[in-house]
Parts: structure tokens; sequence; C-alpha cells
């Protein structure tokens, strides 16, 4: 049996297969299309007939992709949103798409609603709930809204009032209307969380693109007995249907697909991560085998979130950066990128353009291309390149590291040429023959993951208690996205006292794993 994994960046659509002992026996690296599907049927037409396998034996496809990010970027098929915030008149002050850029209301339709409810952090409601208010405002909204957001204030303590609102919107406008409760999505903080809510509502459009041309990608080439997964931002997978309801946790899933992939080919748990491209180059943290989750709020096209997102620094240096000789003698690496067309642009391919790969070419660091058409660069203009090269992969790994000491570094990308085999600062540099294509092995390896966070009062509830609710609800998760329950371990557990709350209030997080069979 066989697993097919495909992952889409901006540059480049990288696809594997795995035997049934993760051995990868086929890897290929095609351009992104422009409409992302047929470089997705490209690169899965291509590694399979390299592999020559019978596609019937193919039982797990894993894909991981930017679409969702690119339609928020680029604003382009997102769905009109009705926000529902239970929470009035408490959170009156502060309106839905407060601080959101005005192009992207516009499309989402600027449709909001706040009606009474909500609880206080301890679980007392702040005012009544009101049915018939939300009746009103569905009926209202009839033919008018493509999803609902429902926002409760600190539904994380209790969204029972969320699932009221889930079930009414069912009831009026029809069960094929989807809604996003704010409780399975975001972290705690009100606005934050609605943002986070109001992206994944107005995603399912797009996320039906994704999984039905995935779908029909894999049927195209006969690929008819495999359990198809998208790659989640937390290095795990989850199935199609609890992926259609949660669009969001695809955005940030390459960066993590490398550092998973970068994990197993290295056989290590804890390292950094550098994942070098052709545009950028991506730094992570690899804790326990997984990537470290930022602390800080995400921007996701314009819009403050504070849904889980890979703490990644992304720098302006790939394979195809752009070298230029300034008049004072010194010598510029990027940021701007040749990208995918990196092969007919760049002097080793025959183009005009100085790239990183040229210098890494006529340096001797690689064979790419033809090294005779490099061989007139100025040797001062290579060595400062490379000098500008280093400093900003150490820099950036400088940035990314929590102490002093050296640490290991795990070098993978389409663009791992360009990287010194020596840098300050690191311990030892770790590569693999197919550091290339580590995002579509991190994609195909990943497990199926679940993650819950809630606040708890330890006054009321004992720590160890808490805990395991915690684990529990993690673990349903999991299995909702496609997990077998008996394989379900817990990953990580963390506690965030709440020094502004009484109580020992105390901020959960749970992350599990888990394999489909």
């Amino acid at each position: 049996m066989y697993k097919l994994g495909i992952d889409v960046g901006g540059t480049n659509t990288d696809a594997v297969i795995l035997n049934q002992d993760l051995k990868v026996i086929s890897s290929i690296k095609t351009h992104t299309t422009e409409d992302i599907e047929s470089g997705i049927n490209n690169s899965i037409h291509k590694v399979i007939k390299q592999s020559n396998i019978d596609v019937k034996n193919i039982n797990e496809a894993m894909l991981g992709t930017t679409q969702a990010t690119n339609a928020i970027v680029e604003r382009h098929s997102l769905g009109k949103v009705g926000i529902i915030r239970i929470g009035y008149p408490a959170t009156a002050s502060i309106l839905p798409y407060t601080e959101w850029p005005k192009d992207i209301t516009k499309i989402l339709s600027n449709t909001y609603s706040l009606v009474h409810g909500g609880y206080e952090f301890n679980g007392d409601e702040i005012v009544p709930f009101d049915e018939a208010e939300v009746k009103d405002v569905l009926n209202s909204w009839k033919n008018k809204v493509d999803g609902i957001a429902v926002v409760g204030v600190f539904s994380s303590i209790n969204n029972d009032q969320e699932q009221k609102v889930e079930k009414l919107a069912h009831d009026i406008l029809g069960d094929a209307i989807p809604v996003s409760c704010s409780s399975t999505i975001g972290s705690i903080g009100l606005i934050g969380r609605e943002n986070a809510t109001i992206l994944n509502t107005a995603l399912f459009k797009v996320i039906k693109l994704v999984t039905d041309g995935f779908h029909n990608a894999l049927k195209q080439e006969g690929i008819t007995n495999a359990k198809q997964y998208l790659c989640q931002n937390d290095g795990t997978l989850m199935s199609m249907e609890y992926a259609k309801s949660h669009p969001i946790l695809t955005i940030g899933s390459g960066p993590t697909n490398s550092i998973r992939g970068a994990a197993y080919l290295s056989n290590q748990k804890d390292a950094l991560v550098l994942d070098i491209g052709g545009t950028t180059s991506d730094i992570g943290v690899l804790v326990n085998g997984f990537p470290r989750e930022s602390s800080k709020s995400v921007t996701v096209g314009g819009i403050q979130t504070n849904f889980r997102m890979p703490d990644i620094l992304s720098v302006g240096l790939g394979g195809g950066s752009i070298i230029r000789e300034q008049p004072d003698g010194s010598v510029t690496v990027g940021p701007d990128s040749v990208g995918y067309k990196i092969t007919q642009e760049a002097k080793v391919f025959g183009g005009n353009t100085l790239t990183t790969t040229d210098i890494a070419v006529k340096l001797g660091m690689s064979n790419l291309g033809n090294p005779e058409l490099v061989e007139s660069i100025n040797d001062k203009t290579a060595k400062k390149a490379m000098d500008k090269i280093t400093e900003i992969i150490e820099d950036g790994i400088d940035r990314m590291k929590t102490s002093s000491t050296d640490v290991p570094v795990i070098l993978v990308g389409g663009g791992a040429i360009i990287a010194p085999n020596k840098l300050k600062g690191v311990s030892k540099i770790y590569t693999d023959e197919f550091g290339g294509v580590a995002n579509a092995i991190g994609a195909t390896i990943a497990q199926i993951g679940g993650e819950y966070e809630k606040v708890y009062q330890y006054v009321e509830i004992k720590r160890k208690d808490a805990i395991k609710d915690a684990e529990n609800q993690a673990n349903e998760q999991a299995v909702n996205a496609g997990a077998v329950g008996s394989t379900i371990e817990t990953v990580s557990v963390e506690e965030t006292p709440l020094s502004y709350a009484p109580g020992d209030t105390t901020r959960v997080k749970v992350k599990v794993v888990g394999s489909n069979h």
C-alpha cells in the first residue's frame, strides 16, 4: 500500500509517493500553475508515472495547499458572511469588522447583528439569551448570505449559546447553509476570534473548490481507493469533511509541512528548520517533532486574528533571489526573485539575470544548469554575494533561537543549494537527498490532529480534572477530523495562568495526534 502527498507552494508544486515503510519511492517537483488545479494534476500524473506503481494500491492521499491564504490575500472566491455576535449590550462599543480593510468588507457584505447573551469568564450569563431575537435576524437574511459566523462572548468557557444559534440557522436557512462557531476556531479574545470565524465562513466556497478539485484530480488518474486528507497548519491532517467546516486551518500549512518533513528526514525532534524556496526562506522551530506555535496574534490579508499559526520567520532569500552590484562596490541579495521563471532567467540556464543559484554554481556548491555560463562572474562579486546570503541566514537563525547556545539546523527546500555548509550559531547542519520535497513528505507522513483550549478556575475544578476534560475534548476533535480513538496520544499540554482573573484561573491548551487506522 502507498501514500501520495502533494504540497502546493508559491513557486513549485511537489509530490511524493511513500511505501508502507514510509520510504520515498518517487518524488517530483513541478511549477505551480496560475489556476493551481492543473499544477496539482500535472504533479500527480508525473509522480505516478515515475513510480510505475498500480494506482489501486494508493490508499491515502494528502494535500497541503495555499489556496485559502491566496483567496484572502487576493480577495477572490470569498462568500458573503452574516455575523451573529452573542454579546449585546456588553460588546456594542466595538462592532464587527473594526479595523478591517474596506475592500474585503464590501466583498463579505458587511452584514452583522449583535444579539443579547454571552458569558462572563467564570461562566455566568451576562444577560439572558433571546432566541426570538436570533430568529428575526436569521429570517431577515434569507437568500442574502452564503454562510453564518456565530461568535459568543467567552464561548471558550461555555459554547451552548453558539450551538443554539447554529441549530436555529439550519432550521430557518436550511441544512445546506454553512455555519462557523467561534469556539471551535479561535482562542480567547473576542475580536481576534471573531475575525478568524468570519474568515473561516468566507472560505467555505474556496474549500469546496479545493476538495472537489483534489477529488477530481485523483479520480482522473484512477486513484479511487485512497482516503483523502488536507493538511492543517499545526503539522497534522484532517479529513475532507472536517476541512469543509474548518477551511481556515489550512492557512500556514506549507511551512509546517516542511518542518514535519525535515523532522522525518533528519530523525530529529528538536531543531531549527531552514526551508529555502525559490523566493523566500522560512525558518521554523521543531519542538518534540512538531512546529512551535506562534504566541503572537496573526495577521492574514490585513486582518488580525488569534487562531493558531506556526511560529515562522520568512525572509526574502531564495534560489531565484536577484543579485545586484551597487555603484559603491557592495552587493545586494533580493528580496525580489525570478521565482518560477528561474529556468529561463538565471544565467546558469542561459538567461540574463544574476541570481543566488548562479553564485552557488560559480562557487562550486552545485552543478545545476551549465556551469560554463557563470564562469565570467567576478570572483569578488561571487564572494560578496555569498557573504550577504550567509549574513541573511545567520541573522534569521539568531532571531528564532531562544538561547545563545549553538543549535542544530535542518536544511530543506528546493533552494537549499545556496546555503553555506557552515553557519555561526549552528552546531550541525542536517541535509537529505529528498530535502527538496520535504514539504510533500511532511504532508504524507502527518498524523491526524486535534486541539482544544479552555479557561478553567482551579478553585472550582481540580487541575488534573481540568486537563483531563481538555484532553477528552481534543480527542473528540481528532476523531471528528478522522482519527481512530484508540490510536490518539497527547503531544502537549500548555497551562497559562490568567493573573487578571480570580480563582486561580488558567488557560489550558491540549494537542493530540492519532492515525486513521
